[in-house]
This record gives C-alpha cells, sequence and structure tokens, in this order.
C-alpha cells in the first residue's frame, strides 16, 4: 500500500510520525551507548579484580606458586584478565558498527526528511496560490455580472422613459454593451483559471504528493530496515567473541582441573620437613635399685649435658605442637632452622648473590667497552672518569664472592651432616670454578656449631628474609663530565628511526619519530650526540637516526 494514495490528505500525521522515527533512531543509539559504557566499566572491574589478586613480587605469595592450586588460581586470573579484554572488544564493536554509523545515519535522515517535506510545502503553497487566484477571478466574474445586469436595467429604464433625450438612452445603451462585454471577459477568464486550477490540483493530488509521500514511505521503510540491521548486529557483536570467552572457560576449567592434592601434599612435607629423625623410646630408669642410673641417649635430660659437650649437636626432644616462643634474631647462616631446610635457605642465597654479582659485571663490561670508546675517541669524554666506578664495582663483585664462599662453605657442612643427600650436585652460577673446598673448611672452623637445642612449630615455616647485600650506588662522576662542559650550540636535528633504551652512561633512550636536536654530529666512531632539552643530552648511535644539519653547519 502506497502512501501517497492512502494517505494523500494525511500530510502533518505523516509529519509527526517520520519525526518519531528519527526520535526512535536517536534513543535505539543512546541505548546502545549506555551498553557500550556498561561493557567497559565491566571490563575494567573484572580487570582491576584480576590484578588485585595477582601475586606480589617477592611475596609469600609468590613463593606459594608451587603449589598447584596456587597455580591454577593464578591461571583463572589470567584468564579472567582475556575474558576482560573480549568485553572491551564488544564496547568497541558496538561503538564501531552501531554507534557510529547510526550517528551519521541520522545526519543524513534528517536532512532528507526536511527535504521531502520543504517540497510538500512547496507543492502546497502553490496549488493554494491557484486556489486564490480561482477564487480572485470567479468573485470577479461574479460582480461583472451584476454589474451588466444593472446596465441593462438602467438601458431599458431609459429607453421606456419619453422624456430622455435620445443622447442619453444612447450612452445607456453603449454603457450596457460595455458591462456586457466585461462580464463576458471576466466569465472567459474564470474558465480559464478554473480549467488551470483543475489541472493542477490534479497534479497536486495525483503526481506530485504522492511523489512526496512514496519517497516518505521509502526513507522510513530504510530507516526501519536499518534498525533492524543495527539490532542484529548488537547480538552478532556478542556472539563474535563467544568462541575466544569459550576458550578463557575452557582455559579457567583446565586450571581446575591441573590441581593435584597429592602432589600439594608432597609439596608440604618437601618445603617443611626437617631432616630430623623422630626420638627413640624413652628407657625405664630404675630408682628402686641403688646403682647408677643409665641416661637414655633420648633422654630429655641429656639436653643439658649434650650442650656441656662442644662440637656434639644433641638432639632435643620434638614435640610437634609447641611453638618456639624465643624466636630471636635470625643467624646469618640460618642455623636457628632444620638442616632441610637450613640447605634450601643457604642455596637460594647463594643464587641470589649470583644474580647480584651477574649484574655488577654486565655494568663492569658496558663501563669497559665505554672506557675504550673514550681511548679511541678522547673528545667523547674522559676515559680515567670511569675507573672510579670501574674500582667501585670491582670492590662490590668481590665482597658479593666472598659472601658466595661464605655460603657455600655452609651449604657443603650441612650436606655433609644430612643422612642422606639427594641434591648432591649443587649450582651456584657462574663461580662453580672456585676452589669452594678450601673455603668451605675454613669457614666451618671460623663459625660455631649451632646450638644443639631446637624446638619448630610444625605447622608453620620460619619465613627468613636474609639482609639485602648493600649494593654500589651509581656514581655521578660521568655525569658531571658533562655537566661541567660549555653548553654546545643546536646544529641540526634528527629523527629516530629506530627505538634506543640508552641503558649505558652517557647514552640517552629515544622513542621511535622523536625529533632532536644534534649538538655534536658523528666524528666516526658510530655515536652521534643529541638533545632533547636543557637537561636531557647524551649519545645514540648514528644508524638509529636520521640526521638533518643545518646549512651553515655542513660548510663549516
Amino acid at each position: 500500500m502506497s502512501w501517497g494514495t492512502e494517505l494523500w490528505d494525511q500530510f502533518d500525521n505523516l509529519e509527526k510520525h517520520t519525526q518519531w522515527g528519527i526520535e526512535f533512531v536517536e534513543k535505539y543509539t543512546k541505548f546502545v551507548k549506555e551498553r557500550s559504557e556498561i561493557e567497559t566499566n565491566y571490563a575494567k572491574q573484572i580487570r582491576n579484580l584480576s590484578k588485585k589478586y595477582q601475586p606480589k613480587k617477592n611475596s609469600k605469595e609468590e613463593e606459594e606458586s608451587k603449589y598447584t592450586f596456587c597455580r591454577a588460581f593464578l591461571t583463572t586470573l589470567n584468564e579472567l584478565n582475556d575474558y576482560a579484554g573480549q568485553h572491551e572488544v564488544i564496547s568497541e564493536n558496538l561503538t564501531s558498527l552501531i554507534i557510529t554509523e547510526l550517528t551519521r545515519y541520522l545526519q543524513e535522515l534528517k536532512a532528507e526528511r526536511k527535504s521531502h517535506f520543504h517540497d510538500g510545502r512547496k507543492a502546497q503553497q502553490h496549488i493554494e496560490s491557484s486556489w486564490k487566484q480561482l477564487e480572485a477571478s470567479k468573485k470577479r466574474f461574479e460582480r461583472e455580472c451584476k454589474e451588466a445586469e444593472r446596465a441593462q436595467q438602467y438601458f431599458e429604464k431609459m429607453d421606456a422613459d419619453i422624456n430622455v433625450t435620445k443622447a442619453d438612452v444612447e450612452k445607456a445603451r453603449q454603457q450596457a454593451q460595455m458591462r456586457h462585454q466585461m462580464a463576458s471577459d471576466s466569465k472567459s477568464e474564470y474558465a480559464a483559471y478554473l480549467e488551470k486550477f483543475n489541472k493542477e490540483q490534479n497534479e497536486h493530488y495525483y503526481t506530485i504528493i504522492p511523489n512526496i509521500f512514496q519517497k516518505l514511505q521509502d526513507m522510513e521503510e530504510k530507516r526501519i530496515e536499518r534498525i533492524s540491521v543495527c539490532m542484529k548486529t548488537f547480538a552478532d557483536v556478542d556472539r563474535q567473541v563467544l568462541p575466544i570467552v569459550g576458550k578463557c572457560l575452557d582455559g579457567m576449567t583446565n586450571a581446575a582441573e591441573s590441581i593435584e592434592p597429592k602432589a600439594d601434599s608432597k609439596q608440604v612435607v618437601e618445603s617443611f620437613k626437617s631432616g630430623f629423625e623422630p626420638p627413640g623410646d624413652v628407657e625405664f630408669e630404675d630408682y628402686g635399685q641403688a646403682m647408677k642410673r643409665t641416661v637414655s641417649e633420648t633422654s630429655l635430660s641429656n639436653t643439658k649435658e649434650g650442650k656441656e659437650k662442644p662440637g656434639v649437636k644433641a638432639k632435643s626432644k620434638l614435640w610437634p605442637f609447641i611453638k618456639n616462643k624465643n624466636k630471636g634474631s635470625v643467624p646469618e647462616d640460618f642455623s636457628h632452622l632444620p638442616p632441610e631446610q637450613r640447605r634450601k635457605k643457604l642455596q637460594g642465597k647463594i643464587d641470589e648473590l649470583s644474580k647480584d654479582i651477574q649484574k655488577e659485571m654486565d655494568q663492569r663490561d658496558a663501563l669497559t667497552k665505554m672506557k675504550d670508546v673514550y681511548i679511541k675517541n678522547p673528545q667523547m669524554g674522559d676515559p680515567t672518569s670511569v675507573d672510579p666506578r670501574l674500582t667501585e664495582i670491582g670492590q662490590n663483585i668481590e665482597k658479593l664472592q666472598s659472601e658466595v664462599q661464605k655460603f657455600e662453605g655452609w651449604l657443603a657442612e650441612v650436606e655433609e651432616r644430612m643422612p642422606s643427600k639427594s641434591d648432591s650436585h649443587r649450582k651456584s652460577g657462574l663461580y662453580e670454578t672456585q676452589n669452594s673446598t678450601t673455603v668451605s673448611n675454613n669457614c666451618a672452623q671460623d663459625r660455631e656449631s649451632p646450638d644443639g637445642s631446637y624446638t619448630e612449630e610444625q605447622n608453620s615455616e620460619v619465613q627468613v628474609k636474609a639482609q639485602p647485600i648493600p649494593t654500589a650506588t651509581t656514581t655521578t662522576e660521568f655525569d658531571d663530565e658533562f655537566d661541567d662542559e660549555e653548553v654546545l650550540p643546536t646544529i641540526g636535528t634528527c629523527k629516530a628511526l629506530y627505538p634506543f633504551e640508552g641503558h649505558n652512561e652517557g647514552t640517552i633512550s629515544v622513542a621511535e619519530g622523536e625529533l632532536l636536536y644534534v649538538i655534536e654530529e658523528d666524528k666516526g666512531d658510530g655515536w652521534t650526540r643529541v638533545r632533547r632539552n636543557e637537561d636531557e643530552e647524551g649519545y645514540v648511535p648514528t644508524s638509529y637516526v636520521e640526521v638533518f644539519l643545518e646549512t651553515n653547519a655542513k660548510d663549516s
């Protein structure tokens, strides 16, 4: 059914209906926008939740990751973070595929509707103007007819009056004829306007208005179709991420299924076993016999006597549920811990010191290379300015190496005293080639034997945090070399082609595409000196930047 034929007289209602259609599109756009904001906020809250429960570095939670259920929970948090990402994808797709498109379409829809109704009002004004012209010609014809009739009556009256002169009768007759002629002309004009109006009216209601209303109908149907497509897209946006969401949920399920209670139970044994043997039976002591009582090896009274014998480590009775209330300062050699736990702590301390030594050696290598560059290119800096830092790093390395040797000596002593060495092969980083046997013996002689008495809290491992090894702070002597120098003028600009971290002293980090000022061009060593601002300047590899020198700088 066509609006042009069925609703030819409903111009105002169609105007209201099409305006309501535009308002509906605006309402639906607002609905999708609010849904997008909900998805964004939900994703943000999920990410914050995942981040909140992530284990902190160097904390007890990070150490607990050796248990399968802790690892499963960490996997769940990571999958939840990916799950939040899919809701961000939903929000982005809703914005790009629906909100942006509908916002643009709304502008086009309003402009099209305005154009159609402008044409409709123009056609309406034209037909109304024709109608007014028809009415005016009709009234003029009516008026002329009445005037002609009055003139005829006056002529007949004058003609019948014998007292009227012949000239007056002739004059009245001519006036009547003129009025009749004017009435005839008005009639012809009225007939022409009537024919014209009927033609325009027919064209208006059967051609112009139906065409305009048909365009409005097409516009409205396209609007409804666009809403239909957007609603379908609204559902498809969710459907597209379902496979990835399913993978995230599968990852959570697999993480839960990977939990092994037996393995976690075994890990508890590995984490907390002391290495001691359970106490033996207490021998019967007969107080009725007048004889010297023999003290059993495992008697509780043996503790005091054991303490009096130097070099003998006696074992006290381990009561499982008695807490150690006398926890003083933690010994450096972890002698307060049972053998197995002590071995693990010592090994961990050795690994930590090995990493620190590696860092110091990396710094030493970097400074050595920089010193070689300064020796080959004195204009880049003074080679002697690096020597104090190299000396300090060398002292730090020697100190750390002595610490490693000391802890290796204690570790060797613990492993010798343990009843069975399950891990005879130890890794001590880069220092396995050193003569640890001699050092171990020396360290063992210098260190007193730990107290034989020991009580342990079976259900809670004592957390021991080793005292941090003081590391050498970076000196500012190299920076002072640049501070004392005269501020160099700018000779050009450069653009970074690649990112450069600039970890070494004297260098400066740059980002890809960053623009910098050149203050000293490459002298043949592959480095260009640049400045970011008044406080930041340094060297970058020449191959990492594209240099644009000024004309006067090139001539000089």
